[in-house]
């Protein structure tokens, strides 16, 4: 970055890296902020660099985003206009190797109907709109369909304009591989084909559950699996790092160090056929499954790949990493991820000191094979300072004086400087962002979006003094007068507020169920009471912003309908997805969101 003329000249390797300089100037010499809202305050008068200009270069060549899962929590019913401002901000904050899922059901389409399937026979494979990255992972199949061919051929079109970006931009796509996972059709068309079926997944029933998994030894694997890729080069182009995660929450079937090693080498042959230039990125999720994969599965599955012919993404690094005790994934290269949020819930959480050493622990230590770091949280749209503060990561140079960065950001966020804001972030920073008991973002057991119950009770896993959070909440509506106008401040006031009255209500609920323990009716209907308040409280609160309505969800869902029947079933997979998520609630409230409209109706 340099001054010329009175203008600022930025240079950079790529577009991405442009866009990071740019983001750089903007949040250092300007006050701009993004997500929630924005606060642009740029002077007529640019402000000065240094006469030498300013150098700034990522510690890494990678920096990876999205979990497989982002793509239906959080960018399922995105248009192409939710795509260019989502590609932006990932551009802006140095984001190169993003995954690239959208419109794989067309391309997968074309092969088995090559071979001679129907497109009944992809309904009951396809997962509805809101499923489709568990379909995708093998882990159930046809839940909140059936697909109609309208989706699948605009998906693909979407998905033409998301990749002419990526790329445009500099950045690599991350396209999916073929993972084994396979329609229940292809054992009628080949009946003699190695056939098995996986576990029930969360307990599906039998329509829904046990996904069938071409055997890795078949010649049909490699069949299916070649023409998958050879028809998305034909389609779109690729771009030689392909995600394939057979094992996603699913077990193999032996734990054999023979069998693992041949299943990789098998899944690698596969894609280098297709593509002689293809790198594997595989998630390192299974690998949390310490029961079954202990250090001599993990090296089997990793070692049957060529050194440096594969990408792990080291998926929960800030609370339970992987690389620390498999000599940073026995010589693969692996990238830091902080996962960070589960189903797309809105609890005020972070890690900050984890996120503010670990990327630089996993960088520094002996013989690391670290080449990136990576945002891979399974929703976004909440806790917009952890996601600022991590993405720092990839040009300090060490870690930072948390208590400063802080209040830097408030004057950043809100356009000045308040001590009082300042404040009342201090203690959110000591408290809902300091969670060190490795506890992961609780998206289960919140009272006021669990379904009520007696027994067992409900019990919320709370790492911070509650007095903290409230110290907070004061401090931010004491100033609330001097910020008016200021959306993001809005945001934030109705976010803090919101999960004040969260924790709030556990004692509520509490003193409600001790009631029932010792038969004492009127002290219940009091405690009864008070939490439907709370309750009602908390609907009229989250009304007052537009980020909390229930409706945004619905009505985005419905945008995509070509008729009444697709219309119904669109926002029936809206609903269900942040209710029932199954037929008969087989993942209750894991994807539970504190919207207005949803608390109450």
């Amino acid at each position: 970055l340099v001054n010329e003329n009175g203008t600022i000249t930025i240079g950079g390797s790529t577009g991405v890296a442009v866009a990071m300089g740019l983001y750089y100037y903007l949040t250092n010499y300007c006050t701009v902020n993004n997500w929630a809202g924005q606060q642009l305050d740029i002077p007529k008068e640019l402000p000065k660099l240094p006469k030498s200009g300013v150098t700034v270069s990522a510690n890494d060549r990678f920096r990876y985003y999205q979990n497989v899962c982002t793509v239906s929590y959080s960018f399922v019913w995105y248009k192409w206009e939710d795509w260019e401002k989502q590609l932006d901000w990932m551009a802006l904050h140095g984001l190169n190797l993003p995954l690239a899922f959208t419109g794989q059901e067309a391309i997968f389409q074309r092969v088995y109907m090559k071979m001679g399937m129907t497109m009944k026979d992809m309904q009951t494979h396809f997962g509805g709109p809101a499923f489709q990255a568990w379909s995708r992972m093998g882990n159930m199949r046809g839940w909140g369909g059936p697909i109609t061919q309208t989706w699948l051929n605009d998906q693909l079109i979407l998905q033409h304009k998301i990749l002419d970006r990526m790329r445009a931009l500099g950045m690599i796509p991350v396209l999916p591989g073929f993972a084994g996972h396979v329609p229940e059709a292809l054992s009628r068309i080949h009946p003699k084909a190695n056939i098995s079926q996986l576990g029930d997944w969360a307990g599906f029933s039998k329509k829904f559950c046990c996904t069938y998994l071409l055997d890795f030894g078949d010649p049909l694997f490699k069949e299916i699996g070649v023409s998958f890729i050879k028809e998305m080069e034909y389609e779109f182009g690729v771009d030689h790092i392909y995600n394939v995660d057979s094992f996603n929450e699913m077990k193999p079937k032996s734990g054999s160090a023979e069998y693992l090693q041949e299943v990789g080498s098998i899944i690698f042959d596969v894609l280098q056929t297709g593509d002689p230039d293809a790198i594997w990125l595989m998630q390192g999720w299974l690998f949390q499954d310490k029961q079954f994969w202990q250090q001599a599965q993990i090296k089997a599955m990793l070692t049957s790949v060529p050194e440096g012919k594969m990408i792990v993404l080291d998926l929960f690094s800030e609370v339970s990493p992987i690389y620390t005790y498999t000599e940073s994934y026995y010589g693969q290269p692996y990238i830091w991820c902080m996962l960070h949020d589960f189903g797309g819930t809105m609890e005020l959480y972070g890690a900050l000191d984890s996120i503010n050493t670990g990327p630089f622990e996993g960088r520094n230590m002996t013989n690391s094979t670290m080449v990136g770091l990576g945002l891979t949280p399974e929703g976004i749209y909440q806790n917009e300072v952890i996601y600022e503060f991590f993405m720092e990561n990839v040009w300090r140079k060490q870690p930072r004086d948390i208590t400063k960065w802080i209040a830097d950001f408030t004057r950043k966020r809100y356009g000045k400087y308040n001590k009082f804001v300042d404040l009342a972030w201090q203690y959110l920073k000591t408290s809902v962002y300091n969670d060190t008991d490795h506890l992961h973002d609780n998206n289960i057991d919140i009272i006021v979006t669990t379904r009520p119950r007696i027994s067992p009770a409900i019990h919320q896993d709370v790492w911070f003094d509650p007095e903290d959070l409230y110290a907070a909440w004061d401090l931010l509506i004491l100033s609330a007068d001097q910020y008016k106008n200021n959306s993001l401040y809005q945001y934030d006031l109705v976010d803090v507020t919101r999960n004040s009255l969260q924790i709030i209500s556990i004692e509520y609920y509490n003193k409600m169920i001790a009631s029932v323990m010792i038969n004492k009716t009127e002290d219940f209907l009091i405690n009864s009471r008070m939490l439907l308040e709370l309750l009602n409280d908390m609907e009229t609160l989250l009304a007052s912003d537009s980020h909390f309505l229930l409706g945004k969800w619905i009505a985005a869902a419905k945008s995509w309908a070509t008729d009444i029947s697709e219309s119904f079933n669109l926002e029936f997979n809206a609903r269900n997805q942040i209710t029932l998520w199954g037929p008969r609630g087989e993942i209750l409230d894991y994807a539970c969101k504190q919207w207005s409209g949803l608390l109450k109706g």
